[in-house]
């Protein structure tokens, strides 16, 4: 048995070789002398959250990019992303051959910009995405919709040539 496992009053299982230590509420922090008179505890005091400092606006703006699902069907391409508080107006969507370009803007609500931040983990100011897919599509034939945030492109595969075998009948 260890020296810190007889301070805490450690208990031995029959059979274990390891201590089992049992600590009652309370009893998680123990006093400790230093060297130099002072007691340290062996538990930490939680830290506080301290407040974020908002940095003035910057010169060059950063783009934040777009976070987004892709997946395939056997017909089409299919596009979504959580894009709340973004009005459909606000968004530029592109389809050229095999690329998806996604740009908008989300525009931070000042209303309570004057308090203090704990947390900032939302994502304001202009955002794109450009999506290379992994075969050519239809861009005509392109459509999107936006339900309760999420934004949905439906982009269909183009149809390619395919190869038909001609038989020669002789006559």
């Amino acid at each position: 048995m260890g020296f810190f496992d007889k301070l805490k009053g450690a208990e031995t299982i029959k059979g274990d070789k390891q201590p089992k230590t049992s600590i009652k509420k309370g009893e998680g922090k123990k006093a400790m002398p230093k060297e130099d008179g002072e007691e340290v505890t062996s538990e930490p005091e939680p830290q506080k959250l301290a407040p974020i400092k908002k940095e003035k606006e910057k010169k060059i703006q950063e783009e934040g990019q777009l976070a987004i699902d892709l997946y395939e069907t056997d017909a089409e391409f299919i596009v979504r992303s959580t894009i709340a508080g973004v009005k459909p107006e606000d968004l530029d969507i592109t389809v050229e051959n095999d690329m998806v370009t996604i740009k908008g803007s989300r525009a931070e609500q000042t209303e309570e910009s004057s308090g203090k931040y704990y947390y900032q983990e939302c994502y304001w100011g202009s955002f794109s995405r450009q999506i290379i897919l992994p075969e050519e599509v239809d861009s005509d034939k392109t459509e999107a919709s936006m339900k309760n945030g999420v934004l949905i492109l439906r982009i269909p595969k183009a149809r390619k040539i395919q190869k038909k075998k001609i038989s020669i009948t002789s006559e």
